[in-house]
């Protein structure tokens, strides 16, 4: 009886950031972790905050866009702080480590974006100057009947109602060797991908380049449009628990994210151009339907001519990107031999 409670006991303790299993203590952990630093890039050399091994579940917090947290206190710097970084214990390069979003809550009740567009959106000298002229616009969230209204009494808006749809905007581990790469950025190894599928029981498949992956999450969104043509989403701070799972190398890393949920699978693809970002996300689709489904590329074509969907996440930047995505509903019939997890 004794052992029992004392097993108990272990799987619901809170751990501090200096705490670490030993290879007695494999039962997964539920950990509560209350940031206090946060960070602007991805890369290998800061220290960790907290070890985590596959299983356990982390419980913690992002700051907003601007660098402030639930109390509307300014703890980071602008443009989209991290919490972080998280060394996953076993992870190593070559590996894939899948990221599930456990839970995802509102922790205030206001966001913040900007009135303008991204100059890449209207004609030159309009977009400059519009961009130029930005300026932050509050909007309230409304938890209980899920919408968000611009704060402002804009006199033609009165009227408007954005429906919420929390998720984080950036989820990235360090990128590919000594690279230090501003939390903005986005590639192979996640960041700042602002895709609104990242969200509760939502699982993010990223490739590992370093050993313990450093996993860094943050940029809480209360809603976004595809593209991100405000420049800012409704950024908000959030409350957020997250699990990791392991996939061993096997010969096969990922040359983009992937990310499934309930209904679909989805593939990222990223380049300069639109057309070259669909290209990408659709190889990489098929990439994912060959392998995981034993399908040859004629038998390929059959799904993803008939139902792929497409995506775009992110067009704010110089680097864009598309996602590719087939509703799982048109795959589960099929005949799944070798299935796996990625």
């Amino acid at each position: 009886m004794k052992l029992n409670l004392l097993l108990l006991l272990i799987m619901n303790c809170t751990l501090a950031s200096s705490q670490v299993k030993t290879s007695y203590d494999t039962l997964p952990h539920l950990i509560h972790f209350s940031p206090t630093k946060f960070y602007n890039a991805y890369n290998a050399k800061t220290l960790p905050v907290l070890n985590v091994y596959a299983g356990d579940t982390v419980n913690t917090e992002s700051l907003d866009a601007g660098g402030f947290d639930k109390d509307s206190i300014k703890k980071g710097e602008r443009g989209n702080p991290l919490t972080g970084p998280f060394f996953i214990e076993g992870a190593s390069a070559g590996d894939i480590l899948a990221i599930t979003i456990t839970k995802l809550s509102f922790n205030r009740n206001y966001a913040t974006t900007l009135n303008a567009f991204i100059p890449k959106i209207l004609p030159k000298p309009q977009g400059k100057q519009m961009w130029r002229n930005a300026k932050l616009v509050k909007w309230n969230l409304d938890t209980i009947n899920n919408i968000a209204t611009p704060a402002k009494n804009y006199e033609n808006l009165s009227s408007l109602k954005i429906p919420l749809h929390p998720f984080l905007g950036s989820v990235g581990v360090s990128p590919p060797g000594t690279n230090n790469i501003s939390s903005g950025g986005f590639g192979s190894w996640g960041g700042n991908l602002d895709f609104i599928a990242i969200t509760k029981s939502a699982t993010l498949y990223l490739p590992v380049f370093h050993e313990g992956a450093f996993l860094y999450i943050g940029d809480g969104h209360a809603a976004q449009g595809d593209g991100e043509l405000n420049g800012d989403a409704l950024e908000t701070s959030l409350s957020f628990a997250f699990t990791v799972k392991i996939i061993k190398n096997e010969g096969n890393q990922l040359k983009y994210p992937r990310v499934e949920d309930m209904n679909y699978i989805m593939a990222f693809g990223q380049a300069k151009n639109l057309d070259q970002a669909l290209k990408e996300a659709t190889l990489n689709l098929i990439s994912w339907l060959q392998k995981d489904y034993n399908l040859s590329i004629e038998e390929a074509s059959q799904i993803v001519g008939p139902a792929v969907e497409y995506r775009i996440p992110k067009i704010a930047s110089n680097t864009v990107e598309v996602v590719a995505m087939i509703k799982k509903s048109i795959i589960k019939e099929l005949r799944n031999i070798n299935r796996k997890d990625k």
